[in-house]
């Protein structure tokens, strides 16, 4: 029987990777074998499909390209010129933004790219003024040595970690907690809900330079226009970090108020999550900061990454085709129809519910940490991540919280049925795990996530992941 091309290309490839390395092809299968196996529920990833991930493996990985298209430092370019103009035209077209940046390597590259085009295209140091200057490039030592200076008052609020922000919003271990002065909002303690009020608030009384909105465990839309009107009511910068969501932006899941394109300065993403690409990162913004975004190499970026952005030109291709919509919209209906199964059994969910691809599962009404209940999920094959709620009493490491997501197993093909059976196994992991001795502890009968981890595979057999490519 002949192979069909899937197959073939997976296969060669390991065959070639075997020939220096066998170990490194044997991690490679064995990763596809536990993810076939496994209720992937982690909200911040999904599965590219089989020509975004050989889109990445070929000889754009052998070349520099510092630079933007047509403006390279590296002579040889033109190929790399046309997948990043490609990638960068699907960009515009899918989320209806003047510019795009493809260039960054993740999230972070994105939101350090977007916070430093916001803060030279904003700043006025005298260093500026007396030189007359406001490109990047063309600052001298004395110039970067006053701006470092004059960037230390500089300001940023933006959503709380444990509310269900990202670090990069300011976060004090985190890079931007250290450039800025950050202030954070949180949510109400009732509802877990942003108070626009209260954001507002804060923002006349901080005057902030840089008003964040996103999120990475916030499990409702965002009025986007409403904090727009915010922003501009203290003379902010409007930035949106979008990573988690693009894709229910990019399939008109999110519309209106709650698409962040038509109401931020500038936004930035992530092109795995909710967008099924690669691992990478984007920033979209008008003309106004497009040429600041596209100083992001050498400013804060090395050399980009050809092969990966020619896998973002696939992956937004593919995001481009009218079942992408349809695939958006599944992706909410699954998380919803999992929030609701968990509350029938009793769980507690920050905010009560969700809005968009993530359920947050307050499990100190298990008796558990977060840590605990992860693992014990873990042992029974299914796999989430731990995750602060508000107010959290266990802090970021233990956490009282369980983020999960619905993104990937909605590629698979699992519907609203499925995800009733899963919040049963959730539910049933939970129940039967108690707390040890420490917050990192737990008791589990092994029996018990035996059969919930074969159960989970069982559900899994009807919705094959990868179904075309058989490595033998």
């Amino acid at each position: 029987m002949s192979l069909n091309a899937e197959s073939t290309a997976f296969r060669s490839a390991l065959e070639v990777i075997r020939a220096v390395e066998p170990r490194v092809a044997d991690a490679i299968g064995a990763e596809l074998a536990d993810q076939r196996e496994s209720l992937k529920l982690i909200a911040s990833e999904n599965y590219a499909s089989p020509a975004t991930l050989l889109a990445m493996g070929n000889w754009f990985s052998d070349k520099y390209a510092e630079g933007t298209v047509g403006r390279r430092f590296y002579a040889g370019c033109q190929n790399v010129d046309t997948v990043e103009a490609l990638a960068a035209e699907h960009a515009k077209e899918l989320f209806g933004a003047a510019h795009a940046y493809v260039q960054p390597h993740s999230g972070i590259d994105a939101n350090l790219v977007a916070f430093w085009a916001i803060l030279a295209d904003r700043v006025e140091s005298p260093a500026l003024k007396k030189a007359q200057v406001r490109q990047v490039n063309d600052l001298t030592e004395a110039d970067w040595f006053a701006l470092r200076r004059e960037l230390g008052n500089q300001r940023m609020l933006g959503m709380s970690l444990d509310a269900g922000g990202h670090l990069t919003h300011g976060f004090r271990p985190n890079i931007s907690g250290k450039m800025f002065d950050q202030r954070s909002y949180g949510t109400d303690p009732t509802t877990g809900l942003i108070d626009y009020d209260k954001v507002a608030e804060a923002a006349r009384e901080f005057k902030p330079l840089i008003l964040v909105a996103g999120y990475s465990a916030y499990p409702r839309k965002v009025n986007f226009r409403i904090m727009r009107e915010i922003a501009d009511s203290v003379g902010a910068t409007f930035m949106v970090d979008m990573a988690h969501f693009a894709g229910l932006v990019a399939g008109k899941v999110f519309t209106g108020d709650f698409d962040p394109v038509p109401h931020a300065h500038i936004v930035t993403t992530t092109t795995h999550k909710s967008l099924r690409g690669p691992r990478g990162g984007m920033v979209l913004c008008g003309p106004e900061l497009a040429g600041q975004v596209d100083r992001g190499c050498p400013m804060v970026l090395g050399g980009p990454l050809p092969h990966v952005m020619a896998a973002k030109a696939v992956a937004l291709a593919e995001a481009r085709r009218p079942d992408f919509a349809g695939y958006a919209q599944r992706i909410v209906d699954n998380s919803q129809a999992l929030a609701e199964g968990l509350l029938r059994r009793g769980a507690k969910l920050v905010t009560g519910g969700t809005d968009n691809h993530l359920v947050l599962i307050d499990v100190s009404g298990y008796g558990l940490t977060g840590r605990q209940a992860e693992q014990a999920l873990l042992d029974s094959g299914i796999v989430t991540n731990r995750n602060a709620v508000p107010q959290d009493p266990n802090g970021a490491w233990y956490t009282s919280g369980i983020r999960i997501g619905t993104p990937a197993l909605t590629t698979r093909g699992l519907g609203t049925a499925e995800m009733d059976q899963t919040a049963e196994l959730i539910h049933t992991v939970l129940t039967q795990t108690t707390s040890g001795e420490s917050k990192a502890k737990y008791v589990l009968d092994p029996a018990l996530a035996d059969k919930v981890s074969k159960q989970a595979s069982d559900l899994l057999t009807t919705f094959p992941l990868y179904p075309a490519v058989d490595l033998g």
